[in-house]
C-alpha cells in the first residue's frame, strides 16, 4: 500500500466523484466511521457540496441524532466504556427510520434525526422524501462492523497515541472502547476507503497498491 497526503477538501472531491462513476443511478448510502477526536462530522459535511454540485442531492445524518435513550443507554452508568461500545447507537433505529428506507429500493421516506440525547426525548422531526439519487451521509464512531447497510464506508484512522492525545479529557473514558473496536473489528481493514488522521493538519489516504506495482 501506499499512503497520499491529502486536504479534507481534496479528499472529499474525489469521494464525490467516486460516487458519481461508481453508483450513476439510484440512492448511496456512505458511512464516515471514526472517533470524535478524528471529527467524522468534518469529513461528511465537506462532501455534501461537492456531490450536489455533480447533480447528487446530500443528505447528512449523524449517529449522535439515534442514540438509545439515557435508561438503556447509561444503565450501567454514565462512563461504561463497554456500554458506550455496544449499547449507545440504536442500530434498529437507524436501520428503520435510515438506511433501510435510504436503500435503492427503498421507499425513500426517512427522518435524520430520531432521539434527542440532550433532552432525552424523541427529535420529533418530520419525515422527509429523498430523491431518486440522493445520498445520505451519516457520520460517528464505531460504525463498522455491525452490518449496517453502507454502499461506501470511510474509516477516519488515529494511532493509540493520538486518540489519547486529542480525545478531550471529559471523553477519555471512550478510549477503551475504541480500542476494542480497533482489535476486534479492524474497520481499516475492510472499510473501502482509510484515512490517517494522527496529524489533523496533514491528513494521508491509504491506498491499496496497484497490481505489479
Amino acid at each position: 500500500m501506499r499512503v497520499r497526503p491529502v486536504s479534507i477538501i481534496n479528499l472529499a472531491g474525489e469521494l464525490a466523484e467516486r460516487v458519481v462513476a461508481q453508483w450513476p443511478q439510484g440512492r448511496v448510502r456512505i458511512a464516515v466511521d471514526g472517533p470524535a477526536a478524528g471529527d467524522p462530522g468534518a469529513l461528511a459535511d465537506a462532501l455534501v457540496d461537492p456531490l450536489r454540485s455533480l447533480g447528487r442531492p446530500a443528505t447528512r445524518v449523524s449517529a449522535a441524532d439515534f442514540l438509545r435513550p439515557a435508561s438503556l443507554r447509561l444503565e450501567f452508568g454514565r462512563t461504561n466504556p463497554d456500554s458506550y461500545y455496544q449499547g449507545w447507537l440504536d442500530e434498529a433505529g437507524l436501520r428503520r427510520e435510515v438506511l433501510d428506507p435510504a436503500a435503492p429500493g427503498g421507499s425513500g421516506r426517512i427522518v435524520t434525526r430520531l432521539w434527542d440525547a440532550a433532552a432525552d426525548r424523541a427529535a420529533r422531526e418530520p419525515y422527509r422524501e429523498l430523491p431518486r439519487h440522493a445520498v445520505v451521509i451519516m457520520d460517528g464512531p464505531l460504525l463498522l462492523g455491525a452490518g449496517l447497510p453502507f454502499e461506501l464506508t470511510v474509516h477516519l484512522h488515529l494511532s493509540s497515541a493520538a486518540l489519547q492525545r486529542r480525545t478531550a479529557p471529559d471523553e477519555q473514558w471512550t478510549l477503551p472502547a475504541l480500542q476494542r473496536y480497533h482489535d476486534e473489528v479492524d474497520p481499516a481493514a475492510f472499510a473501502d476507503v482509510v484515512v490517517r488522521l494522527d496529524d489533523p493538519r496533514r491528513p494521508a489516504l491509504v491506498e491499496p497498491d496497484r497490481p505489479g506495482g
